[in-house]
């Protein structure tokens, strides 16, 4: 009996006593600088998804919506090599003449529709070459490969379809285009943008890698008009129907 009141006077004693709050020197002080930030909360659950500073002549951020949310898609198109420009009698055209030789092929584990888009953005922008400029042969006589990075990743949908006109633009212009832009959209045959998904998940990733102009179809607007003021502050959102009113916006017009 003895030891049963004891172990109640103790239990008694623990369940009345407080925890004390720690306290706190009014001369302490604490600072947490952009650069100490890491060591108390630990390294950031995501990381820019940057690849260039600058964005050579061919390549272009576009963005995606994925499973894990948005992220940067980068688009890079090279000139593989040049095929000589031949007229009728078999000697280097030199311009105008001769048929055509160019071609492109695609890497990056692109899926169907994705390589669709690859293949109408490089008529398009063949068409659009000529129109503007007739006498330039760069497609005619061009071999270009089109690369979208993290090749053990495996892409599809439609919303490439601006970017992927836009690297091929920029690559036969030799021009680079603003490194602070991204792009998404659907493009057609006939240069219409089309309305994509995912507007918010993308323009979290675009911040997140430094982006200052978005551009996004026209039939998104709404979309638009409805993300936070947080999630658009400092970024101007750019809204395309048409694809010519694009090189004016990316530094490509002229």
């Amino acid at each position: 009996g003895a030891a049963e009141s004891a172990a109640k006077g103790a239990s008694g004693a623990t369940s009345s006593t407080q925890p004390q709050g720690m306290i706190i020197p009014e001369s302490y002080s604490l600072e947490v600088t952009a650069g100490a930030l890491k060591d108390y909360v630990g390294p950031p659950a995501f990381d820019s998804d940057r690849l260039y500073d600058t964005t050579p002549a061919g390549v272009v951020m576009g963005l995606a919506w994925t499973s894990m949310g948005g992220s940067a898609l980068y688009i890079e198109s090279v000139v593989e090599s040049t095929v000589a420009d031949k007229n009728a009698d078999g000697e280097d055209g030199g311009g105008g003449g001769g048929g055509f030789h160019g071609r492109l092929h695609t890497t990056g584990q692109l899926g169907d529709v994705m390589k669709e888009s690859s293949t109408l953005a490089y008529t398009f922008v063949r068409a659009l070459m000529n129109r503007r400029d007739p006498a330039n042969r760069f497609f005619g006589t061009s071999v270009i490969h089109l690369h979208v990075p993290e090749g053990a990743t495996p892409k599809d949908g439609p919303s490439a379809g601006v970017t992927m006109a836009t690297a091929l633009l920029s690559l036969a212009l030799n021009r680079q285009i603003r490194p602070d832009v991204a792009m998404t959209g659907e493009l057609t045959l006939t240069g219409r943008v089309l309305k994509i998904g995912g507007l918010k998940e993308k323009t979290i990733a675009a911040r997140r890698s430094g982006v200052k102009r978005i551009l996004f179809p026209k039939s998104n607007v709404a979309d638009w008009e409805e993300l936070p003021d947080n999630v658009k502050e400092g970024i101007e959102g750019c809204p395309i129907e048409w694809y010519d009113q694009i090189p004016p916006l990316v530094g490509l017009d002229g």
